[in-house]
């Protein structure tokens, strides 16, 4: 007997419970043995500093930078896997790139960690996704998106020295490419095909008022009379 298949694609859970454990996997390693993974963060403009593509979504500076960045990371993955199963991997690894590519260019000579960055391209991905693919349901994720983080939006500017806004606005300007990009790609507005029957096209003149068809008098009149049952 097979199994029923799941209305959720596994990777709807599994890839952002996997991602938030990771991030708290590493800051507990710093901790539990002292160590500091900052160097491994993105330091612009440097070969170096390159590795922090790939490893400064992971590390993060204290608790309270932790905590406020993995709830919104488990929300926007959970939202990219449920609504584009078939591209959400590609979509996120090019987005991670080019968030920290973009970064690097052009940053503050620091060291730039975080999974922010990553925050905004999400929320920025998945909101012009919708706006621009006028699907209602992803339109309704994006107002949802616009509600819970549309604060968050003044953080692409530097309004404060120790927040990364160069990654914020970074991962915000490669989230708006891609759902551009990708538009025609993934998930579409629902098409409704309205069925012809021929049938109807004589019930109506050639003005569109309804005329009903008039039965043959003379068959009515060549009938035989029934006889009525008792």
């Amino acid at each position: 007997m097979s199994k029923s298949k799941s209305i959720f694609p596994r990777k709807f859970i599994s890839i952002p419970v996997v991602a938030v454990f990771l991030i708290w996997l590493v800051y507990f390693i710093e901790i539990k043995f002292g160590y500091n993974f900052n160097d491994f963060g993105i330091y612009p403009q440097t070969l170096l500093g390159l590795r922090g593509i790939i490893f400064s979504p992971f590390l993060h500076s204290s608790i309270e930078h932790l905590f406020s960045n993995s709830i919104p990371l488990l929300v926007m993955l959970a939202s990219l896997y449920y609504f584009y199963e078939g591209i959400a991997t590609k979509v996120l690894l090019w987005g991670i790139f080019f968030t920290g590519l973009i970064t690097w260019s052009f940053a503050r000579p620091s060291y730039h960690i975080g999974a922010s960055g990553v925050v905004y391209f999400l929320v920025s991905f998945i909101f012009f996704s919708g706006v621009f693919r006028k699907y209602y349901r992803l339109a309704a994720v994006s107002l949802i998106m616009v509600f819970l983080y549309g604060g968050t939006v003044w953080y692409i500017f530097p309004i404060e020295e120790q927040i990364s806004w160069e990654g914020h606005l970074s991962g915000f300007l490669v989230g708006f490419v891609f759902a551009y990009m990708l538009r025609k790609t993934g998930p579409q507005p629902e098409k409704f095909v309205f069925s012809h029957n021929p049938e109807f096209d004589n019930m109506f003149d050639e003005h569109g008022n309804f005329a009903p068809p008039i039965e043959n008098e003379e068959s009515e009149l060549n009938e035989e009379p029934k006889t009525p049952e008792e």
